[in-house]
Formats: structure tokens, sequence, C-alpha cells
């Protein structure tokens, strides 16, 4: 069975053309809806892709339909094909898997799709590494993570009202042991015991 896929990103374009080329492909069975290429889910793609059994072939009019990015159109082609579903792209031939030109091409675009997720981790490293020699060049302690936002003097004020360390770690929102550390900080002596 050939299987379509059809999507516009937004409500004011048309499915119409991609519907109609599907069609006289030979689709069968077509899903389709409105939504940006960028959406975390995309409900009828994620029906067609289960609706396909094998030796189905699974057709877009064009990639940018179906995919994001080079590792997402992997993926996707990776998935049909271990449920032993072809896959090909109306718009251009090179990209069918039911022919060994187009298992070839495939094979290519997972080479880049690897290589676009290694140059992604490589310039992470590397931003990571510039902003470490900045806090160093500034002599600032090098830390990961999100910026803590303690209120200092909301410890301190509730310290003082006799409050302990867990009642303060409560009401200012953080850990027992960044109590704990603000109260050392500050020179205050921790109440005991610490609970």
């Amino acid at each position: 069975m050939i299987i379509g896929y059809a999507r516009v990103s937004t409500t004011g374009q048309d499915l119409d053309t991609q519907l109609e080329k599907l069609t006289a492909a030979g689709a069968e069975k077509v899903f389709s809806e409105k939504r940006s290429g960028l959406d975390e889910t995309r409900p009828e793609l994620e029906k067609a892709l289960e609706f396909a059994r094998e030796g189905d072939v699974f057709v877009v009019t064009k990639v940018d339909r179906l995919a994001r990015s080079a590792a997402h159109l992997h993926q996707i082609v990776k998935t049909l094909d271990k449920k032993g579903v072809g896959f090909r792209v109306l718009d251009d031939a090179s990209l069918d898997t039911t022919t060994r030109t187009g298992k070839l091409v495939f094979g290519i675009l997972a080479s880049i799709a690897e290589f676009e997720t290694a140059l992604r981790k490589e310039r992470q490293m590397e931003g990571i590494a510039k902003a470490k020699a900045q806090a160093e060049a500034k002599g600032e302690p090098w830390k990961t993570g999100r910026p803590v936002t303690l209120d200092h003097e909301l410890i301190k004020a509730l310290k003082a009202e006799g409050r302990s360390v867990r009642q303060i770690a409560k009401e200012a929102g953080c850990s027992p042991s960044a109590v704990q550390k603000v109260l050392t900080a500050a020179g205050m002596p921790l109440p005991l015991p610490l609970h």
C-alpha cells in the first residue's frame, strides 16, 4: 500500500496541491495536517508512521513537508526501514529507498546527519570552553547550570527570627545545604540541631 503524508505550516496555506500529487502517485491512504514543522508533536505524522506496515511505501511530495533536518529525516527513514517500509519523495526521484540509488543517497544523508550532530556538539564544547576562559580571566569561579537565585537577605532575616535550617529552606525555596552555605558565608552560626 502507498501511504501519503501532507503538511502545511499555517492555516492560511492549502493542502490541496500535495493531496492531488499524492493521490496521482497512487496513495491509498493519506494523512494530512496543518502544523509547523518545528512542532514537537505532529499527531497525523505519528499516526501515518504507526499505520505503515511491511511492504508499504511512505510517500511525501517534498522532504521539507516531513523532516526538520537531515538528522530528523534519517530518524524517520530508519524507523520506516526497520518496519520494512519503503520511502519516496515525489519531487526528488533520488530520495527513494525502494531503489539501490535511493538507498545510497540515504546512506549519504545519514552521514551528513551524523556530521551535523558532531558539529553541533563541537560548537557547544567550544562555547563552554570560551565561557570558562572568560570567567577565569575575570577571576570568577567557573560554574555550570542555572544561575543561583537565592535571597540572601531573606535567609539571614529568617535565621535572625530563630527559624531552623529546614524551615528557612522551605520558605526561601532552596535546599538546606544552600541555607547553610549562605549562613556560613555571612558568618552567622548555624542553628543546632540542623532540622
